[in-house]
């Protein structure tokens, strides 16, 4: 496999002509794991199950009946269950925790035989930006490994650029597929709030959480988006609209937004902000609308998001209390101290910080000032983003203000959270965005460029993306 192209495209065009036999191919995953097992990227890997499953999945591409993702090596953040293994949000809390049931997209992706390969490590209960919050220490960035890999998605967005899988999914709370797929160098998106079933998601923040796809390549995404979404009776948030992924659409010229309120932002790389404002002259020569607007609750985004997210978080989070399942404190001498010991063990540093936030904002005395405020703002900011692109194709914005950080090298969990800055407003309003790898600073680190789009409009963000991706020569 000395020319192989790690995007499922050209996989299945070898498949079918015979060039690729799916378990030398699974080999070939298998051992590019193992010679990189220092990057800390896969917490498990189902080596037993993975051959097996391309042995008999290979049969059925010899028999002519094998489903549409025959070829597909998936690698799953460790937040999303799949039966029969384990699954513990890269948290002590869950130790020894195996799933009873597939979570929705895994039951789609194993019925078009996709092969899941294993489990990626993640920052603990997908809360960070880095993937240093894993009780299983952090993973290395694939580009350069003193550096993060950015989160909490980190380890699935560096599988992907190490070619260790095909493809990986991850769950985005607030940016946590595409921050790290802009510190990776791939593409990270993130689907419309309602369009892939939460059903077997361990969550962090129900009404903020989102899985999505990690890949090289936009046309794997759109494949993929076609079988993982649609509603799920089994999760009564997806949406019924009916998105269509068959055809990607193409478009002559378009109006993109953008805003300087977002550039503005003092912690922003000199780098980045001139690299992206010479893109957008770029486009603007090529004949497309490029308009500067006014984004004016920019200032809210950070503070909204994590006042809800935190009590989302308090709220979820309470079920893991060492009675009913994982990591329990053995030698508590009552009930309260099972709770308090279990829970003070289980939990990292920053997810305790987390849940008492939230219990605090949602607390009788706060509640009002904090939470109910945070809501109502919420809608302002959904309102003003709709009213934003109501005339308009696409928002565009750098995905990250810097390129990935050496580890332990921001100790400010403030800080920390200041690289969401971006990113968190699609999650506010539950449109569909994207990180598409497109630059690099002096330093040869990857940063992104990020698209958002209107509710629904996953398939115009995708369209959208793949003409920039082939029409623009990003790195000249």
């Amino acid at each position: 496999m000395n020319d192989f192209q790690n995007n499922f495209e050209y996989i299945q065009q070898q498949i079918n002509q015979n060039k690729i036999d799916l378990v030398d191919l699974c080999k070939f995953y298998l051992n590019r794991i193992k010679n990189n097992l220092n990057y800390n990227i896969f917490i498990e890997v189902f080596e037993k199950q993975a051959l097996k499953k391309a042995k008999e999945i290979q049969i059925k591409i010899n028999n002519n009946t094998a489903g549409n993702l025959a070829g597909l090596f998936i690698g799953l953040k460790d937040n999303i269950s799949y039966k029969g293994h384990k699954v513990s949000a890269s948290s002590k809390i869950l130790q020894g925790y195996v799933s009873p049931y597939n979570s929705t997209v895994v039951e789609r992706l194993l019925k078009q035989d996709a092969i899941i390969i294993g489990r990626l490590n993640c920052d603990e209960f997908a809360m960070g930006s880095s993937n240093e919050n894993s009780f299983y220490g952090p993973s290395k960035n694939p580009i350069n490994p003193t550096k993060v890999p950015g989160g909490s998605s980190g380890g699935s967005a560096a599988a992907v650029s190490m070619d260790l899988c095909t493809m990986s999914l991850g769950s985005d709370t607030g940016g946590s597929l595409r921050q790290p797929a802009s510190f990776c160098g791939v593409i990270g998106f993130k689907p419309t709030y309602g369009t892939v079933s939460r059903y077997g998601l361990l969550s962090y923040a129900s009404s903020f959480d989102q899985i999505g796809p990690i890949s090289k390549n936009i046309k794997d995404i759109f494949k993929v988006m076609n079988y993982i979404s649609g509603k799920d009776s089994k999760d009564s948030t997806t949406s019924k609209k009916n998105i269509n992924y068959e055809k990607l659409k193409k478009k002559k010229k378009y109006k993109i937004l953008f805003s300087q309120d977002f550039l503005k932002y003092e912690h922003l790389d000199n780098e980045i902000k001139k690299r992206f404002l010479c893109f957008l002259e770029e486009l603007k020569s090529k004949g497309h609308e490029i308009q500067n607007i006014k984004f004016k609750y920019l200032d809210y985004v950070l503070p909204v998001y994590y006042i809800l997210t935190t009590a989302e978080a308090s709220s979820n989070l309470s079920r893991y209390d060492g009675i009913r399942y994982g990591y329990r404190f053995a030698e508590s001498k009552d009930i309260k101290e099972v709770f308090v010991k279990s829970r003070s063990e289980g939990f990292g540093d920053e997810v305790k910080r987390r849940i008492m936030l939230g219990t605090f904002v949602l607390s009788q005395e706060y509640y009002e000032a904090y939470y109910t405020k945070a809501q109502k703002t919420r809608r302002m900011i959904l309102n003003e983003y709709n009213k934003t692109l109501k005339e308009a194709d696409f928002l565009l914005t750098p995905t990250t203000p810097n390129v990935a950080f050496g580890l332990n090298e921001v100790q400010d969990p403030i800080k920390m959270k200041f690289q969401d800055i971006f990113t968190v407003t699609s999650n506010l309003v539950g449109a569909p965005s994207i990180s598409l790898p497109s630059f690099k600073n002096s330093n040869n680190m990857p940063f992104g460029l990020q698209v958002m789009g209107k509710n629904f409009g996953d398939a115009d963000v995708l369209s959208f993306s793949d003409y920039l991706q082939n029409n623009y020569d990003f790195n000249s």
